[in-house]
């Protein structure tokens, strides 16, 4: 079967509007259209879905159009009660190739793009008969490590999806919050926004895995690693965010590193790991990295994009690698500590086998059914911090990575994904996380 590329968003008419904004609620539809997603852009899917174009606000407080791709269980019945899970990629770039809307739909040609190996994760929601919206959470103009804004997308996403009819949700509409890693960041930033912003949703659970915890401190080390693209990048969204920092980086960076920063905004993410890495900005700056991190005003933003300021007021999950290789396990720690000192109500699970990338998928069982949880109304552990050797080992999650497999044996043979079975009943029966608790 042929396919056919659809438009980068960036050349796309759907993107656009001509229309003020000013005046129009946030979460209001301004267009939408039926696609069609396809695995890693070849296999088409059998999955209903749409994109809206809808109004949100940026960090300064502006109204935006942004956009959110809602999805449907194949053949799942609008009239059917369902709760809407908002599952925020791990967008980890600013070129419009990776943003989802692109990334997933069929025919696209974005190899390399972590939303497209993300999923996998998206249909497994689906099988649990959910709806999905997973928003550009980044913006139109890709602004990669920006505070608040993210959340903001992904919450006004959230109520145009409940606004669109042909998903059948409702204002009551139980709302899970779900991401991991540069996506577990953005699901932060949704959770500290919600009670302010969107007060209205009922947002019964947030899940963030290895949400990055200290952007700041996160660039210092992937620095000179065989991550440095990450930091390559974070720098040219930043850019792109705060437009008050482009004196300093043009003082600061020698004229090779602002090339390479710029040939950063049109790569995927793996790419641009493979590409990079190794590289050392602080052999690229006139006075050293030290001294460009010691600006008063890069000073000022780096605070400002580390989450946890303000507690979350839904339960939350936080789970992280011990051992992770990308995001420090400290920067966590001191992210959780933030929250539970404001009163959050956070279980913390660290575990000690995985790594960074192997954890979001041996843990998506765990994730997805303390999400399940919440949405039946089982009452959450306990706030506090839990150290196990295995969130994957348990009896309740190892029958869920076969499921997992064969959901990807679907995935690739371009088979339904509907839902495997339909919600439980609303027991309120506490259930531990899945996990092998630590010695």
């Amino acid at each position: 079967m042929g396919t056919s590329e659809p438009l980068l968003p960036d050349r796309d008419p759907f993107y656009r509007t001509e229309e003020p904004l000013s005046g129009i609620e946030p979460g209001t539809i301004l267009r939408s259209r039926a696609v069609r997603v396809g695995l890693f852009g070849r296999v088409p899917q059998r999955i209903s879905a749409w994109q809206l174009l809808y109004r949100s606000t940026d960090l300064s407080g502006r109204p935006e159009a942004a956009v959110t791709t809602v999805l449907l269980p194949w053949g799942a019945d609008p009239g059917t009660p369902r709760p809407l899970l908002s599952f925020q990629c791990a967008i980890d770039a600013i070129a419009s190739k990776c943003f989802p809307s692109y990334a997933l739909r069929h025919g696209a040609r974005a190899l390399g793009s972590i939303p497209q190996l993300e999923f996998p994760l998206i249909a497994s929601a689906l099988s649990r008969g959910w709806a999905v919206s997973v928003p550009d959470h980044e913006g139109l103009g890709g602004h990669f490590g920006a505070a608040k804004e993210p959340g903001y997308r992904a919450l006004d996403g959230v109520r145009a999806a409940l606004r669109f009819a042909p998903l059948g949700l409702h204002a009551g509409t139980p709302i899970g919050l779900w991401g991991y890693s540069g996506g577990g960041l953005a699901t932060a930033w949704a959770a500290e926004q919600a009670g302010e912003y969107a007060p209205e949703l009922d947002i019964v659970g947030a899940v963030a895995g290895s949400p990055v915890g200290d952007p700041a401190n996160a660039f210092v080390r992937l620095n000179g690693s065989p991550f440095a693209g990450f930091a390559m990048v974070f720098t040219a969204g930043l850019a792109r965010a705060y437009p008050q920092l482009e004196h300093l980086l043009r003082d600061h960076l020698s004229e090779r590193f602002r090339t390479l920063l710029a040939r950063a905004e049109h790569s995927a993410t793996f790419p641009l790991l493979a590409r990079f890495a190794g590289r050392d900005a602080d052999r690229h700056t006139r006075a050293g990295l030290a001294a460009m991190l010691a600006e008063p005003e890069l000073l000022a933003v780096l605070a400002e994009i580390r989450p946890g300021a303000q507690a979350p007021v839904m339960p939350m999950l936080i789970l992280q690698a011990v051992n992770d290789e990308v995001i420090a396990v400290a920067d966590i720690d001191a992210h959780v500590d933030r929250y539970l000192e404001h009163g959050a109500h956070v279980h913390y699970v660290r575990d000690r086998l995985s790594m960074h990338l192997p954890l979001q998928f041996l843990g998506a069982p765990a994730m997805i059914d303390w999400l399940a949880d919440r949405f039946d109304g089982v009452a959450p552990d306990p706030p506090g911090v839990r150290t196990v050797w295995s969130v994957a080992l348990s009896d309740r999650a190892r029958p869920q990575h076969r499921d997992f497999a064969a959901l990807l044996w679907r995935m690739f043979t371009g088979g339904p994904i509907g839902a495997r079975h339909q919600r439980r009943a609303q027991v309120p029966q506490p259930r531990r996380l899945s996990g092998v608790e630590a010695g």
